[in-house]
């Protein structure tokens, strides 16, 4: 039964580390966002005002993605581990 558990205990930590990868794609994503939109008002400095307004936007929609991996490996390292130990000794009887 500790094999059990060691097993369950493992694959969440495995999991929360491998949903914390998506932490990467927003970044970039909004680096890059940024870095365009830098270059759209170094071309059109009167356009400043719609340029920064989208570029928000935008970023904040692509942060949903890394702040959905940081809840899911919240869950996976304190919420999923006890749950699934007492399904498993539910289990066991």
């Amino acid at each position: 039964m500790e094999l059990a558990i060691g097993i369950i205990l493992g694959c969440c930590a495995l999991g929360a580390g491998t949903a914390m990868i998506a932490g990467i794609g927003p970044g970039i994503g909004e680096g890059n966002a940024v870095g365009k939109a830098c270059e759209a008002i170094g071309r059109q400095p009167e356009s400043k005002g719609s340029v920064t307004s989208t570029m928000l936007m935008g970023c904040a929609v692509a942060e949903t993605t890394g702040l959905y991996a940081l809840i899911i490996a919240i869950l996976l390292i304190f919420v999923a581990p006890n749950y699934l130990v007492n399904i498993l000794m539910k289990f066991i009887g």
